[in-house]
């Protein structure tokens, strides 16, 4: 800043002047330029210079605008994002699972436990996943040092093990209270709940050794009863497995042990429950056990809706029961007689979508069957085929001039992959050949899919619509492993396996609540919030946090979600007498 003086009849006025000084080679010295002129001194407008501050300083990192920004005499020691814990948390507090970690897993008897602490930690490693994933160790650091957690000013790995046990202990009863919570918070009609399996994998030598277990995956002791207090399977259901272990992997990984994975969602995406299982666990016999763990929460009617690989007779007839129904997807190449009957009925498509066409044929007393057709997904699928046949062309041009043993080397080379294969016939002497009735066949199917359904009241357009947001789950679990980043898991020990996966379900529900409450993704949410910091300064009278000014965008985060403006000083020290 700089000042000039001019003399009027009043006397001596002085004006104020943004200016910097410029090298001036003529003069061989540094020259002040003026860059803005303030006015007269006495006339000032402060509050305008105030927002000039607070504009410029949003050019700056949050801490070198609370380092600009800092009275005289006070020294500015450091600053950690706050925005995304101190949203958490709000999410945390109006669900109550701080009231819900209190209350659940306490003695029938006797002096109740205090559980504030790990309340806190709990909160803190569901934080981790949330903004900044990483092991547990990794995680107690980032706690301590990289984040400000509400009333924990740090822990270390040991605590954090801690909590995760007490979590496992627990699961049951603290699944239930949270969904209770989130369905009043949000007036969740859960009508159609969504439920997938997935898979996550361990980079491991050996899979884990086999043990007895229940009908429910549960590890039994040598008396039968199982650890988790789930109650002993039945002698029928008992096989021995190790939880990491190989099985079939949706992540393309068949080499590494792995666990299998169940969520439930609602139609809005909300995460209501989650379940662990062995990596060999099968998909048709895990959503019995589903129905099963959600009759125990004496919810109203629901229509369950799962993908191609639940479609069992079995699993059909089990979701049926009581007043339950279903929506599930059934295998266009499967050749069971329903599918060939469906797709031979005549009909009109009704549009109930700018991509989506429905068709509702009659071919059964106590099941629907839906057609939907997609004309985009038509379009990609007569491309992919028309690529793959024109590439199968090309390969067998010429095997009528090779000797049968390299026509059969090549054969067996087509064979390993699917998508050629199944356009390749074989004649009687041998010779390659492109099989045109399965292309005919396979246009008959392009951009369709077939759905059973055994409510009696949904419309067709309810049914395919009910279908389609199958993806939220889908979502879920990309999330799961993109965002919140469920692996690499760094645990060894079943029972921390199974705390880690319901971290990240309870961060995913968070994530989702603030997604669905402001109609923004959570990377860019994040990315918003962890702008806003808290910058801690020294001085004579002691040490204090302030937080940096909200910008805009952050004030309208803050009011979508229904959170108060955090405070400027968020703590404060006096020095010692």
């Amino acid at each position: 800043m700089r000042t000039t003086k001019r003399e009027n009849k009043s006397g001596t006025v002085r004006y104020l002047h943004l200016a910097h000084n410029e090298w001036d080679p003529v003069k061989g010295r540094a020259v002040p330029k003026v860059l803005f002129t303030f006015g007269r001194e006495d006339e000032l407008d402060r509050g305008a210079i105030r927002r000039l501050v607070a504009s410029l300083s949003r050019l700056l990192e949050p801490g070198q605008a609370l380092e600009a920004n800092a009275a005289p005499g006070l020294e500015f020691t450091g600053s950690v994002p706050f925005g995304g814990a101190y949203v958490l948390d709000h999410l945390w507090h109006q669900l109550k699972i701080d009231k819900i970690v209190g209350r659940v897993g306490q003695p029938k008897r006797g002096r109740p436990r205090e559980m504030s602490a790990t309340e806190r930690v709990l909160f803190a490693l569901v934080a981790n996943r949330a903004l900044a994933p990483s092991s547990k160790l990794a995680a107690a650091e980032w706690i301590t040092h990289d984040v400000h957690i509400d009333a924990l000013a740090g822990t270390d790995d040991d605590a954090c093990y801690r909590a995760m046990d007490w979590l496992h202990e627990v699961k049951d009863d603290l699944e239930k209270q949270v969904f209770d919570a989130v369905a009043n918070l949000l007036n969740l009609e859960v009508d159609l709940l969504f439920f997938d399996t997935t898979s996550t994998y361990f980079e491991l030598e050996e899979p884990d050794a086999p043990v007895t277990r229940d009908e429910k995956g549960h590890r039994q002791d040598a008396t039968g009863e199982d650890e988790d207090d789930q109650g002993p399977g039945g002698a029928d259901a008992a096989r021995p497995a190790g939880f990491r272990t190989h099985g079939k992997s949706k992540d393309s990984r068949d080499d590494l042990p792995q666990i299998v994975i169940g969520m439930a969602v609602t139609r809005d995406g909300i995460p209501v429950r989650v379940w662990s299982w062995p990596g060999n666990a099968s998909d048709q016999r895990l959503i019995r056990q589903v129905k099963d763990d959600m009759r125990d929460w004496t919810l109203s009617k629901i229509v369950w809706v799962a993908d191609r690989g639940f479609s069992s007779d079995r699993n059909r007839r089990y979701l049926r029961s009581g007043t339950d129904a279903y929506i599930i997807g059934e295998k266009l190449r499967s050749g069971s007689p329903e599918v060939k009957a469906a797709l031979s009925r005549q009909g009109r498509y009704q549009d109930i979508t700018g991509n989506m066409r429905v068709k509702e044929v009659r071919i059964s007393d106590t099941e629907r069957f839906v057609i939907c057709h997609n004309p985009e997904a038509a379009d990609r699928d007569r491309h992919m085929r028309e690529q793959l046949v024109a590439q199968l062309g090309e390969l067998i041009q010429d095997s009528d001039k090779l000797s049968d043993f390299k026509r059969g080397e090549l054969r067996g080379k087509i064979t390993d992959k699917p998508g050629l294969n199944r356009y390749l016939r074989t004649t009687p002497a041998g010779k390659l050949r492109i099989d045109q009735a399965r292309i005919k066949t396979e246009e008959n199917l392009d951009g369709k899919y077939l759905l059973r359904c055994s409510d009696p009241k949904l419309s067709a357009e309810d049914i395919a619509l009910g279908y389609k947001a199958l993806l939220e789950v889908e979502r879920g679990w990309r999330d799961m492993k993109q965002v919140i980043d469920l692996r690499p898991v760094y645990h060894r020990l079943e029972e921390r396996i199974r705390a880690h996966v319901l971290l990240c379900w309870l961060a995913l529900l968070l994530v989702r609540i603030a997604e669905t409450t402001t109609g923004d993704t959570w990377p860019r949410i994040r990315r918003e919030l962890d702008r806003l910091h808290l910058g801690t300064f020294t001085g004579p009278a002691g040490t204090f946090q302030q937080v940096t000014t909200p910008t805009k965008p952050q004030q309208d985060l803050l009011a979508q979600l229904g959170i108060p403006a955090p405070k400027q000083i968020a703590g404060l020290q006096p020095a010692p007498r």
